[in-house]
């Protein structure tokens, strides 16, 4: 904490390296939320979202050059061969994109308990 400097505005991230993968990639989550109040505060979370996979499998301490590997960007991935645009919407959980519903689908498949995450 004492080297963050305190005057100015920061963005702090730690990279963590054992990430929770789907099918050997990354991912990250886009949750939409709606704060209506702060005192006291009451959020609402739509009941859908976006995740995003990196277009090539996840190596532990590979390949730390290689953005396709380590970042979900659609900017990033948009370009790379491997990546799979969706083209049905009625099936959520191919190519590089799905909804959060796919998602929790997934992880309860893999013995996640899901109703506690949410």
């Amino acid at each position: 904490v004492d080297q963050v400097p305190a005057d100015e505005t920061s963005l702090l991230c730690r990279y963590i390296e054992s990430p929770l993968l789907v099918d050997g990639y990354k991912c990250d989550l886009r949750l939409y939320v709606g704060v209506t109040s702060l005192d006291p505060l009451v959020v609402y979370l739509y009941e859908e979202g976006l995740v995003r996979l990196a277009t090539v499998k996840y190596q532990h301490g590979k390949n730390l050059w290689n953005p396709c590997i380590h970042l979900t960007n659609y900017s990033v991935n948009k370009f790379h061969s491997n990546y799979v645009q969706n083209e049905d919407p009625e099936v959520d959980d191919q190519g590089n994109k799905w909804s959060l519903s796919a998602f929790l689908r997934h992880l309860k498949s893999q013995g996640i308990d899901t109703g506690a995450l949410m």
